[in-house]
C-alpha cells in the first residue's frame, strides 16, 4: 500500500521556499533586525517540523515495504542506517548530524545556536528534497 506522502510534499516545499526566501539579499535587506530574526526563526521551525515529518516517513516505508516490525525499537542512527541500506538516504552521519540539530532547537534564544541552527536547515531542505524524491519513487 502507498505511503501518503502529502503531508511531506508541502514540508518540504515550504521549508525550501522559506529557505529561498531568506537567501534573497535584496529581500532580507528591507528587512529589519526583527523582521529578519523572524524570517530566520521561520526557517528553523520549518526544518523541525519537516525534520520530525522525514524520519517518520523513513520508518513508515520501512514498515510498510521491508517488514511491519523493521523499525521497531531501532536507535535513530539505527533506522538511518536502514534508510541508507534502501536507498532512501545517502548519508547517515549527515543525518545523526540533523538528529543533533533537532535536539538544539529549544536554544534557539541563544543567537550562536540559532544562527547555525539556520543553516543546518538549509542543508537539510536539500537532503529532504532527496529523501521525497526516493520516497515517490519507490512508493508502491
Amino acid at each position: 500500500m502507498p505511503l501518503e506522502l502529502g503531508s511531506l510534499k508541502k514540508a518540504v516545499s515550504a521549508l525550501t521556499d522559506v529557505c529561498a526566501k531568506s537567501d534573497d539579499a535584496r529581500f532580507m535587506g528591507s528587512l529589519d533586525e526583527v523582521a529578519r530574526n523572524a524570517i530566520k526563526a521561520g526557517v528553523i521551525q520549518h526544518f523541525e517540523f519537516t525534520y520530525e515529518l522525514s524520519w517518520k516517513f523513513i520508518k513508515r516505508w520501512l514498515e510498510t515495504n521491508v517488514s511491519p516490525t523493521a523499525a521497531d525499537g531501532v536507535t535513530r542512527r539505527e533506522l538511518f542506517r536502514l534508510g541508507a541500506e534502501n536507498r532512501l538516504i545517502d548519508d547517515v552521519e549527515q543525518w545523526m548530524r540533523y538528529h543533533e540539530a533537532r535536539n538544539l532547537t529549544a536554544h534557539t534564544y541563544e543567537p550562536e545556536v540559532a544562527e547555525r541552527l539556520f543553516h543546518t536547515a538549509h542543508r537539510f531542505a536539500l537532503d529532504a528534497a532527496r529523501l521525497l524524491a526516493a520516497l515517490e519513487e519507490r512508493n508502491d
